[in-house]
C-alpha cells in the first residue's frame, strides 16, 4: 500500500492506540483528533485522504461533525466507526455524508478491505 495521510477522530485512547498502530503498519500517516470540533478544524485546514470518524464523541458527535464537513465541501471519503451498529446509526451516519461505516469492535480484516476501497476511489477534488 502507498503511503497515505488520514484523519482519525476517536476519544477513546485504547482506540486510538490500537488502530493507529495497525495504520502504521500500513504506512499510513495518521493524525488524530480528540472530539468533534478538532476533528472539523482538522479536517478543514489540512489536506487528508481519508478521515475516520468515530460517532460517538464528546462537544459535536461524529454525526454533526460530518455534516459540517460536507457543508463546508470537503468530497474526501469518511468511515464512520461506532460501537452503535443498528440499521438506524448507520443510516444517520451515511445520510450525515460517510461514505461506508465499520462497526465497532473493529474487525481488522473488513476494516482494512473498506479503508483500502475508499483510498483508492476517493480524492477531495
Amino acid at each position: 500500500m502507498m503511503t497515505a495521510k488520514i484523519l482519525y477522530v476517536e476519544d477513546n485512547e485504547d482506540n486510538i492506540y490500537m488502530l493507529c498502530r495497525r495504520l502504521k503498519r500500513m504506512k499510513v500517516d495518521v493524525d488524530v483528533a480528540r472530539d468533534g470540533e478538532e476533528g472539523v478544524r482538522m479536517c478543514l485546514a489540512y489536506d487528508y485522504e481519508l478521515v475516520l470518524m468515530d460517532l460517538s464523541l464528546p462537544g459535536i458527535d461524529g454525526w454533526e461533525a460530518i455534516t459540517q464537513i460536507r457543508a463546508a465541501g470537503k468530497t474526501l471519503p469518511i468511515l464512520a466507526l461506532s460501537a452503535h451498529a443498528m440499521r438506524e446509526h448507520i443510516d444517520q451516519a451515511l445520510a450525515a455524508g460517510a461514505n461506508d461505516f465499520e462497526s465497532k469492535p473493529i474487525d481488522f480484516s473488513t476494516f482494512k478491505v473498506k479503508f483500502e476501497a475508499l483510498l483508492a476511489g476517493g480524492s477531495d477534488a
